[in-house]
């Protein structure tokens, strides 16, 4: 067997696990019930909560994300170290561990100034953000870092040397050379979004139409013994993020390096 099959097979394996796990769900699927399940206030609630979440994180991620990874990926200053460390703590704390921090920050004289003067963030949909936000944030930081990372400083300096401010060169030679990858690193960092759960169960907590995202709706429909619901919940939030990768990634199809 040839290296190229062999990876080709390792490729196909991977899929196989997850299209197992997926073709999994339809032993317990029903049309009608999710036909039912979707038309019903409830789940349609769900969908337009996790949507709209998901898209207001990415909105504030990005633009937090977009100048910080410019700084890690084209500048020394002191403590980068520590910041790029940090950065990492969404991928090897659990979700539910940052909700946890969440929690007990509010908990503090700063966090009940905060909930009492400016936003009540506990238990409403406004901690729903928050916590997608603490959690997809060094993730989105890190994806855009990667984007910049490939594209030569020479661009910039080319700039430069033709009387262009660091703020111009940026935006009128990094942007635009960056763009299909900000563009990928946004979808990744909505589909993460709109799929979290740990901290956002454990911020907002589980109040059916109020902070019912479709990730919670699943863990109180299983909690319920529902199944069938849990099922339906499941696909619909499979349905929504496979859609926006697929349709993004044809939308920017090509590049790389492919080999017959």
């Amino acid at each position: 067997m040839t290296f190229k099959r062999v990876t080709i097979l390792f490729a196909i394996s991977i899929v196989l696990i997850y299209g197992g796990l997926i073709l999994s769900l339809y032993s317990f699927f029903s049309t009608e019930h999710l036909l039912n399940m979707i038309r019903s206030p409830r789940i349609l609630y769900s969908i337009r909560l996790s949507i709209a979440a998901a898209s207001i994180t990415v909105f504030f991620s990005m633009i937090l994300a977009v100048p910080a990874a410019f700084a890690l990926s084209r500048y020394n200053f002191a403590g980068k170290r520590i910041v790029d460390t940090l950065l990492e703590l969404p991928l090897f704390v659990s979700p539910a561990a940052l909700g946890a921090m969440i929690l007990i920050f509010f908990n503090t004289p700063a966090g009940v100034w905060v909930q009492g003067n400016i936003q009540q963030f506990v238990f409403t949909v406004y901690g729903i953000v928050l916590a997608q936000i603490i959690a997809v944030l060094g993730i989105s930081v890190r994806l855009v870092k990667a984007v910049f990372d490939e594209i030569p400083l020479r661009y910039e300096a080319v700039a430069r040397t033709l009387g262009a401010s660091p703020f111009r060169a940026f935006s009128t030679v990094t942007l635009p050379n960056a763009y299909k990858g900000l563009f990928a690193a946004t979808v990744l960092t909505w589909a993460k979004a709109v799929g979290e759960f740990g901290a956002t169960v454990t911020v907002a907590g589980t109040i059916a139409m109020r902070t019912e995202t479709l990730p919670v709706s699943i863990y109180m429909r299983l909690a319920s013994a529902d199944i069938e619901g849990a099922v339906g919940s499941i696909i619909v939030l499979i349905t929504i993020s496979l859609l926006v990768l697929y349709f993004s990634r044809l939308l920017f199809s090509g590049g790389g390096y492919v080999r017959s």
